[in-house]
């Protein structure tokens, strides 16, 4: 009897393809009921590589085309980086499954210096993300930081043709693809606090496919699901997308209590406001929203609102 065949969608590129295959293979370790059609499909945000993502916009950049899919029946579900998700999806799609979180922090990568703080003055820097400019600029205000795009390659090449002294990137992208030796450090959480949901990988199902929610699963962590539940609730809370500069990062410990810490900064990095929560996690997404409000009326709102009108001059 032949098996059902189940189409994944997923990005084309290597770091992407590689999520979706490490997907895939858990699944098959724990059903072999049915085979796996891998599908890759390119996004606006890979397409578009002369424009900073904050310019863009970032409502489904790296997602639009692998919903469309979804939606359209082309593929049974998607495998995406959480941290690229917007809190909003598209009507009919939800996040089924996410699996356990890899490394959350950012990786701080250099030919020439081997740490952040190494630097010398007036360092040029590379990042795609406003919230890494924001954190870095709040520690290193004499840096020289630069728009840098493209995949994990694309960035590397990038830092040696163009004579960087350094680029942060994420520590899980490096080490998925067993890059280790470019991690010169771990930025610590007190210097550039992670992304929300960073390093975790979520799979996007079509909210009325039983079986394949089922399937999905099999490969939930719990953990994970509770601390970006968390996470994502601050950013939706404060109405933030991925290209905002606003960090996040959930803890649980041993004793179900969820510690959230979130930031909100300036493009500057002049202003840094970050506070931290904690209560159980059957409360995960009640603490996000609290402390989004705490945030916000520290002056996290009036930061945001100033963003996003330099943003769309």
């Amino acid at each position: 009897m032949s098996k059902k065949v189940v189409k994944v969608g997923t990005r084309d590129s290597i770091l992407a393809m590689w999520q979706t295959q490490f997907v895939v293979d858990e699944l098959k370790k724990v059903t072999d009921q049915y085979e796996f059609e891998i599908i890759s499909l390119k996004t606006k945000g890979d397409k578009i590589l002369d424009v900073a993502l904050a310019k863009i916009g970032d409502k489904g950049l790296f997602t639009k085309e692998l919903e469309v899919g979804l939606l359209e029946g082309e593929i049974d579900f998607a495998v995406h980086s959480m941290k690229d998700m917007p809190t909003a999806l598209p009507e009919g799609l939800q996040i089924s499954s996410m699996l356990k979180r890899h490394n959350p922090a950012d990786a701080f990568v250099s030919d020439k210096y081997n740490s952040f703080m190494e630097l010398p003055q007036g360092a040029k820097v590379g990042t795609s993300s406003l919230r890494r400019r924001a954190q870095l600029l709040h520690a290193r205000p004499d840096l020289d930081i630069h728009d840098l795009r493209g995949n994990v390659q694309t960035r590397m090449r990038k830092m040696r043709d163009e004579n960087f002294d350094g680029i942060i990137l994420a520590a899980a992208g490096l080490e998925r693809l067993e890059m280790f030796d470019e991690i010169k450090e771990e930025l610590s959480y007190d210097i550039c606090l992670p992304a929300v949901s960073q390093g975790v990988i979520g799979v996007e199902t079509r909210e009325n496919d039983d079986e394949i929610i089922a399937l999905v699963q099999l490969v939930n962590d719990r953990q994970a699901e509770i601390c970006v539940k968390a996470e994502r609730a601050l950013l939706k809370s404060l109405e933030g997308g991925c290209q905002i500069p606003i960090g996040a990062y959930a803890e649980l410990k041993e004793d179900n209590i969820v510690v959230l810490e979130g930031m909100v900064g300036s493009l500057d990095g002049r202003t840094i406001i970050r506070e931290s929560i904690s209560g159980t996690a059957e409360q995960c997404e009640q603490l996000g929203q609290t402390l989004a409000g705490r945030l916000s009326e520290q002056g996290g709102q009036a930061i945001l609102e100033e963003i996003r009108m330099e943003l769309n001059q």
